[in-house]
């Protein structure tokens, strides 16, 4: 099976999830920048297409673009990943699974979770500035449960692992 993996990264956690998936499937790797300039007609030269991006405020950066090229790829296996900074048990990864794809899509495209991380050294000041103080007013809470989210988001952090590729290859039917 030819498979195909464009992705969109800010610090490198959906990087290296892209490269992982790539390396477990042979596929083929494109930064969504590049794969913009390619024709339409290059992505019906796969069999399989994964779109990797980061979340943003619940939604994935750049997935728009690749969900409207989708219903011309119905007859591929096709794939969004959406890499985030919650644990792939936090309550907030099934909401955001629940609404990246429309009911009609959720026929003919799988979504997948992978957690990551944050590394503030590589996120955009503005970017670095709301994550801060989004974590400073956690703090304020008295649920235990949004104080140690804060405590997460306070800092750096990598909690990315390869294991979490596993769903996608076994979905690709490619080890």
């Amino acid at each position: 099976m030819k498979t195909l993996v464009i992705y969109t990264s800010q610090t490198g956690f959906t990087k290296r999830y892209a490269e992982w998936i790539t390396e477990k499937t042979g596929a083929d790797i494109f930064d969504i920048s590049d794969a913009k300039k390619k024709s339409d007609d290059f992505l019906k030269g796969y069999d399989a297409i994964v779109y990797a991006g980061w979340c943003n405020a619940g939604k994935v950066v750049k997935a728009d673009w690749f969900l409207g090229k989708a219903p011309a790829l119905k007859d591929k296996k096709l794939a969004v990943v959406a890499v985030g900074a919650s644990p792939n048990d936090g309550p907030d990864v099934d909401t955001t699974l629940n609404k990246l794809l429309n009911e009609e899509q959720k026929q003919y495209i799988k979504a997948f979770y992978c957690q990551g991380g944050i590394d503030y050294d590589k996120l955009k000041a503005p970017t670095r500035m709301v994550l801060k103080m989004f974590a400073k007013s956690l703090y304020k809470s008295k649920d235990p449960k949004t104080r140690e989210t804060a405590e997460y988001i306070s800092h750096s952090y990598d909690i990315s692992d390869v294991k979490f590729v596993e769903p996608i290859v076994d979905y690709l039917g490619e080890k």
